[in-house]
């Protein structure tokens, strides 16, 4: 149960960043409630209606885990200085279920990559067990999920040092699971790769390929690179031409 401060708090964050136009709150097939600044909230098509939060979650519904996250994090931390050495943590607690259908980011990108459907465990749709992945690092392919690790393209510590440090825990919790920065990869290679960026470590196979999709999202997050990284991304992006 979410406690009475905490949901003081959510109404406090919600009514801040919300448009001048009253919008509704849509209570999702699977018991979300999402408010105009949930980031599935044009997507959910098919919803029962609120005028508030509170009427959403007096309902029975429940909110996103990242606006719930923010406003108990708000709660718990009013007073505490910004973070300034990196953590985990950061960037959310792990894997998010933002849609609230128990396929936290991980399961999802396992279900958008396999080239055939997955299957999940025995009596369980959340967890995939197997599928068909092809690395883009090796041209591998993968049929055992456990073998499976989700790299982030461009590595959480390495975007916090380039400028992620300074944003908002809801930007950093989306970047973390955002499907343009995930691909299922072997698990020896991702940990091999760690926090580092192109010029410190390429895959075996696809460099062109991984080095440009690492390039749209810095781009798409401006994340700040050194001249000396930017100098090396064009360069190498150029030879790929």
């Amino acid at each position: 149960m979410i406690s009475s401060l905490v949901k003081a708090i959510i109404v406090v964050l919600l009514v801040s960043a919300a448009p001048t136009a009253a919008a509704l709150v849509k209570l999702s097939n699977s018991g979300v409630c999402h408010p105009p600044q949930s980031s599935w909230y044009d997507r959910t098509k098919s919803y029962q209606p609120f005028e508030s939060v509170d009427a959403c979650l007096a309902s029975g519904g429940r909110l996103p885990k990242n606006i719930a996250h923010l406003a108990q994090s708000a709660s718990a931390n009013q007073n505490v200085a910004p973070m300034r050495n990196y953590s985990r943590s950061a960037f959310g607690p792990g894997w998010d279920d933002s849609d609230g259908d128990c396929q936290d980011s991980r399961a999802e990108a396992l279900i958008s990559a396999s080239s055939t459907p997955v299957r999940f465990a025995k009596g369980d749709r959340c967890r995939v067990v197997t599928g068909r992945w092809i690395s883009p690092f090796t041209g591998k392919v993968i049929q055992n999920a456990a073998e499976v690790d989700i790299d982030h393209v461009v590595p959480l510590k390495w975007a916090w040092d380039h400028g992620a440090s300074s944003w908002s825990r809801h930007k950093r919790e989306k970047f973390a699971n955002d499907p343009v920065n995930l691909i299922p990869v072997e698990a020896r290679l991702n940990r091999s790769k760690g926090a580092r960026g192109p010029k410190n470590w390429l895959p075996p196979s696809g460099k062109c390929a991984y080095v440009a999709r690492f390039y749209r999202v810095t781009k798409t997050y401006q994340l700040q690179l050194s001249a000396a990284e930017a100098m090396w991304i064009r360069d190498f992006l150029q030879q790929c031409r």
